[in-house]
């Protein structure tokens, strides 16, 4: 389970990833950057054409791991928050050839390698050796995909959705009952007095 930088790990391992594996053939034809984003990024056009961005426009929790409970052998635990974190994949370009090509090669990409490992989420997120994030295509309506475009006053840029699940981060202990500090016993053969 990753710490609270894990929604961030998760988003610059995916840009980091594309980065690394984008090959020097199309490299000489598009020298495209790769950018994790915010929206103040994209309401200013703050993107240098070709560029690839992955944008995170929506948090949610996940619906199957929502009730997962701990073991026995940690019951005071707190249950870690498990979360979707759904992206949008959109390609800056000036020409119809560098969209296109850049859209299906970051999208072939993510097909044929769909999971962070944790060899390949960043560290600074404390993830554990078996830990992994699944990359898996959404959908978007176009209402909804237009909504997000709407909001930035910006130009509509060519798009695909992903969601990146599960991300888990831990709880922290529930703070046990005050301890124990003292005993009092007290034994006696007397029988105490009945009350009035």
């Amino acid at each position: 389970m990753s710490n609270v930088l894990g929604i961030h790990s998760v988003g610059q391992s995916l840009v980091t990833r594309l980065t690394n594996t984008y090959p020097t053939s199309l490299r000489a034809l598009y020298d495209c950057t790769f950018t994790l984003v915010s929206s103040a990024d994209i309401a200013r056009e703050d993107v240098t054409p070709p560029s690839v961005t992955l944008f995170l426009h929506r948090v949610s929790v996940n619906e199957h791991m929502r009730s997962m409970r701990r073991g026995p052998e940690r019951p005071n635990d707190a249950n870690p928050l498990s979360l979707d974190l759904h992206y949008l994949l959109s390609v800056w370009a000036d020409k119809a050839p560098a969209e296109h090509t850049l859209l299906a090669w970051a999208m072939r990409e993510l097909h044929l390698q769909p999971l962070l490992d944790s060899s390949s989420l960043s560290p600074d997120a404390e993830w554990l050796p078996n830990e992994f994030i699944e990359l898996v295509p959404s959908e978007l309506s176009t209402e909804d995909v237009m909504r997000i475009w709407d909001a930035f006053s910006t130009p509509y840029r060519l798009s695909v959705s992903y969601t990146a699940r599960i991300l888990r981060i831990e709880g922290t202990d529930v703070p046990p009952g005050r301890p124990v500090v003292a005993r009092r016993i007290d034994i006696t053969d007397r029988v105490p007095a009945p009350r009035p």
